[in-house]
This record gives C-alpha cells, sequence and structure tokens, in this order.
C-alpha cells in the first residue's frame, strides 16, 4: 500500500471533520486548565484543512500542499495551536522531495522530519501535559513498525489516545495550565486530545478509501 493525493486527501478531510466534531469538547477541557478557546482555534484549523484539501490540484506536489497549508495553519489566531499545527505540517514537507505517493519508508521519514521541527520550537516532552503526550508516541510507533501502513497508523492512533489519556495524570508544565501545579492533575490536555483526534479521523478516512 501506498499512500495517494487521493489517499491525504480522504485522511485530512476525515480528520478535519472529527476534529470540528469535538470542538465544544476542546473548549471544555480546556476551560478547566487553560482560557477555554482551543476547541474554537482547532476549528479554525480544521476549516484551513478543509478548504486547503478543496482546492488541492493533483499535479501540486505533496511537498509544497504540506509547506503551504502549514503555513497558513500557523496564520490562524488563538494560541499557541496555529504554529505548532503549522510547524507539524511544514516539518512533513522537510521530509519530502517531488515523492507524490508516500511508501511505509517516506511516511517513517516525513513524521520523523515533522518531530524535528516541532521540538525545534518546543521544549515539551511526554508527561509534560500538552500535545506532545500524543504525537511523540504516535510518531515513536510509525517509525519502529514494521506492519503495513494502514496498521502503522492505527497503532499510532491507538497510542495517540492513550497518550491524551494519561495526560489526568501528570502536572501541567507549560501554558497558562501550568499554573494550576497539582490542581491541573485529573484533567485530560486538550492539545494531547485534538492530536489523538487528527490521527483517528486520517485512518477512517484513508479506511474509507482502501
Amino acid at each position: 500500500m501506498k499512500l495517494t493525493i487521493i489517499d491525504w486527501k480522504n485522511g485530512l478531510k476525515s480528520s478535519a471533520k472529527i476534529l470540528k466534531e469535538n470542538n465544544e469538547m476542546l473548549s471544555e477541557l480546556d476551560s478547566v486548565t487553560g482560557d477555554g478557546d482551543h476547541g474554537v482555534t482547532i476549528h479554525k484549523i480544521a476549516e484551513v484543512i478543509e478548504t486547503a484539501v478543496e482546492k488541492w490540484e493533483n499535479d501540486i506536489l505533496l511537498k509544497n500542499f504540506f509547506d503551504d497549508l502549514g503555513w497558513k495553519i500557523m496564520g490562524v489566531s488563538g494560541g499557541s495551536a496555529g504554529p505548532l499545527w503549522g510547524t507539524i505540517f511544514t516539518g512533513l514537507a522537510d521530509g519530502l522531495e517531488d515523492e507524490q505517493e508516500v511508501d511505509k519508508d517516506i511516511l517513517k521519514k516525513i513524521f520523523s522530519s515533522s518531530m524535528d521541527a516541532l521540538k525545534g520550537i518546543s521544549n515539551a516532552k511526554v508527561g509534560d501535559k500538552t500535545m506532545m503526550d500524543a504525537f511523540i508516541p504516535a510518531v515513536e510507533e510509525i517509525k519502529n513498525s514494521n506492519k503495513n501502513m494502514q496498521e502503522m497508523l492505527k497503532d499510532a492512533a491507538k497510542v495517540a489516545k492513550e497518550g491524551a489519556e494519561n495526560t489526568v495524570n501528570f502536572i501541567a508544565k507549560f501554558g497558562r495550565a501550568k499554573n494550576l501545579k497539582e490542581k491541573s492533575l485529573g484533567h485530560k490536555d486538550p492539545g494531547a486530545v485534538s492530536i489523538s483526534l487528527f490521527f483517528e479521523g486520517f485512518v477512517k478516512g484513508i479506511e474509507k478509501n482502501s
């Protein structure tokens, strides 16, 4: 299996859909430990993704699409989510050249480059109660898997969800939530949950096309 442009379109559309459907839940989570607008920002990011996919002509290189999408997402107002999510996509572009299909090796390469790009702007690690609690395990799962690509991504979505669930056990070390210290225990981090929803939606999108 290779991920074609059609697969990416279906996956990204599905991710955007599930993010929009859960925007109120994400804001409710953020209202406990942050300023309560994460769902609003994620809804904006999902709309940017949807618009970009709708306008994506098949002769546009994956690298150029991801890079352009990343910069558009960085322009989304509302806290740190725009720059962080934008960096994920420009990071994916960093791992590509002129490929129009992604096999397992390239998938590992582009998620590694995305992780490197994100680490360039964030010092957060697993256990710090941020989006990294979902993103890092998902990327590590992809990098270390020998399964077929569909199973790789499904496992990545699973560990991303587990990572998001685990944030209830962590004390926040970044953003407004860090001011709560021990009071941040027992609450899921909205950034980690939105990342897990992205992977969940992407897997559902490509499964419909398989």
